[in-house]
């Protein structure tokens, strides 16, 4: 006759042991598979049906912490937000963009850079600012020239270097926002995840911060939240139009 446990959850893998049953030793080692299967069974039969929990209901009276975090962006301003036609174009655009540079990827990372172009590591967090901000805005020196001749070229050691293709084609995840953005390659990992949400968040805590819907850092604080919301699928950082 079957136990219930049976009738519910019938042997997947039956054994039949017969005599041999006799001679297990239930705290040994098994000697072959058959004794390993006697022994998961045996295990098996000495649990109980039933497992009643032991609460102590006293500690459910106490007051209990919850500590929640808030992963959203700061909700724009009235009237700073995007309209829902905007926000679909530039994602239109970007992804345009982006096409392009997959197919010419491997033509402009093939290209020599110039002598005065000098990558810094990719730990190298202050020569990556200084890279691409330029000494005069990295340093705060003055962005004026003092001597009355003019200089013979663009240095752009001083002024920063633009995110060109020859340059960030040759990085695996990209620097520059919107350029490299467009080089960021799907699917994120963690730490590209990561850095993007910040980015949004911290793009929508600078436009909190604007007085005026018309003030010029408005348009790319938009651009880049709605690409990381809308593009990335980061859809719980996505701009509600008004």
């Amino acid at each position: 006759m079957k136990s219930d446990v049976e009738e519910l959850m019938p042997r997947l893998l039956p054994v039949e042991f017969g005599a041999a049953a006799e001679d297990l030793d239930p705290n040994g080692p098994p000697r072959n598979p058959r004794e390993y299967l006697r022994q998961v069974q045996l295990e098996a039969s000495l649990c109980p049906e039933v497992v009643v929990a032991q609460i102590d209901p006293k500690k459910l009276k106490k007051k209990q912490t919850i500590n929640a975090s808030v992963a959203g962006c700061h909700a724009a301003p009235e009237g700073f937000s995007p309209s829902l036609s905007w926000q679909q174009r530039q994602v239109g655009n970007f992804s345009d963009v982006r096409q392009s540079i997959t197919k010419n990827r491997n033509h402009w990372s093939s290209h020599t850079l110039d002598d005065n172009v000098l990558m810094p590591t990719l730990t190298d967090e202050e020569g990556w600012k200084r890279f691409c901000l330029g000494e005069t805005v990295y340093l705060g020196s003055s962005s004026s020239n003092t001597d009355e001749e003019a200089e013979p070229a663009l240095d752009y050691t001083k002024v920063g270097f633009p995110p060109f293709l020859t340059i960030v084609s040759r990085l695996n995840q990209g620097r520059w926002l919107y350029a490299l953005l467009a080089c960021l390659e799907k699917p994120l990992l963690p730490e590209a995840h990561s850095s993007i949400r910040q980015l949004a968040r911290r793009c929508a805590q600078l436009r909190s911060t604007l007085e005026s819907n018309r003030d010029e850092k408005l348009p790319a604080l938009n651009l880049l939240i709605c690409l990381v919301a809308r593009y990335f699928e980061q859809n719980d950082l996505v701009d509600q139009p008004e």
